[in-house]
């Protein structure tokens, strides 16, 4: 891990919020335009808060966060009322509603939840089911977002969810998953055992249960979204995603017990280590001394890989601003952006499907 260069302010202030105390204007300017490109302004005054530190915020910035509070707060009330209309489209299905990501950290009300923005709702539901719940969402206004062909047999035959799909009248949108990886992945996690180990969130929504994943495979899921993907553009918040996780569940010894098991069992001790890793280096997440050690023995690359992933991590997992960047961020996104797709299709696909979006698909317009 390198040393030399100091973490960004912002990054300061989430890993050791009392650092507010010490910021001048100028460094607010500076942590705020952070905060925005990160989409992480809700996130911060949501860490603040927690540690009762609002009041020492300049008056100017103050403001700021108290719109993105509100923005937040406007947001977590639609998603649970996006999520009630959820549970009534499929609830003639006899099947569980089981939440991802933002939604699953709403609905439990999880400390990752507090100032979380997000673009869609995603589910996971049994591959075997997909298109009946597909014919649900539609009855209730759900319709796929793209209509390109290429695209429509990408998503249905190759990926692990269908083409996104959005509310005609509501202007939601919805993921609708039957696996966490594609089935062209180079690991495949087993969606039976994600499915029979979920739990149930403390309040029913409308009569129905709601389900997120288990404490372990909520963790694993996020290091998995975030480090099989090829697009970093909020990583530092996943990673903020993954330290709050990590610090809620471990406070229970059983949970340290599990993971490293369970990531085994799942094929996902990889993303676990890499998460775990940039975890303590981002903001100095308590992981025990042997969860490390049972992770590094499973799933720690090679010295020379492992130098390179450091490289480019250390530069993708901040946030994307100017501020943050050096003459090798945008080589080490590009690399990042090929080997998600890596590790997500096999060679031959992949330099199809890479040509394919390059020169066939159609592209879109700029409005005018």
């Amino acid at each position: 891990m390198k040393a030399a260069a100091p973490l960004p302010l912002l990054v300061r202030v989430l890993r050791a919020p009392a650092a507010v105390g010490a910021c001048s204007l100028a460094d607010w300017d500076l942590i705020l335009r952070q905060a925005l490109s990160a989409n992480l302004s809700a996130g911060l005054e949501a860490a603040l808060a927690g540690a009762g530190l609002l009041e020492q915020v300049p008056a100017p910035a103050r403001r700021h966060l108290d719109w993105a509070r509100r923005m937040a707060e406007r947001h977590m009330r639609a998603v649970r009322q996006e999520v009630a209309c959820l549970a009534e489209a499929l609830d003639a299905l006899a099947l569980p509603l089981i939440l991802l990501k933002g939604a699953a950290y709403v609905m439990a009300d999880a400390p990752a939840a507090r100032g979380r923005l997000f673009s869609d709702i995603d589910i996971l539901v049994p591959a075997a089911r997909i298109e009946a719940v597909e014919s649900a969402l539609m009855l209730h206004g759900w319709v796929t977002s793209n209509d390109d062909a290429y695209d429509q047999r990408y998503y249905r035959e190759w990926m692990h969810e269908l083409p996104p799909m959005h509310n005609i009248r509501r202007q939601t949108m919805l993921d609708v998953h039957h696996a966490i990886l594609p089935p062209t992945a180079r690991v495949h996690p087993d969606s039976a055992l994600l499915r029979a180990d979920a739990v149930a969130v403390p309040c029913a929504v409308n009569g129905a249960a709601v389900l997120t994943l288990s404490p372990a495979d909520m963790v694993l899921h996020s290091a998995t979204h975030l480090f099989f993907d090829g697009e970093f553009d909020h990583g530092l918040r996943d990673m903020v995603d993954l330290d709050r996780l990590l610090r809620q569940f471990g406070a229970d010894p059983a949970f340290w017990d599990a993971l490293s098991a369970r990531a085994a069992r799942l094929e996902l001790a990889r993303p676990l280590f890499y998460a775990l890793r940039y975890a303590q280096w981002l903001f100095d997440t308590p992981v025990p001394a042997a969860v490390m050690a049972e992770v590094d023995r499973l799933a720690r690359p090679g010295a020379l890989l492992l130098a390179l992933m450091d490289a480019m991590f250390e530069r993708t997992l901040l946030p994307s601003h100017a501020s943050c960047s050096d003459a090798l961020t945008a080589p080490a996104r590009f690399c990042l952006y090929l080997r998600g797709n890596w590790l997500r299709m096999p060679p031959l696909m992949l330099a199809r499907h890479l040509f394919h979006k390059a020169f066939l698909s159609p592209k879109t317009t700029p409005a005018q």
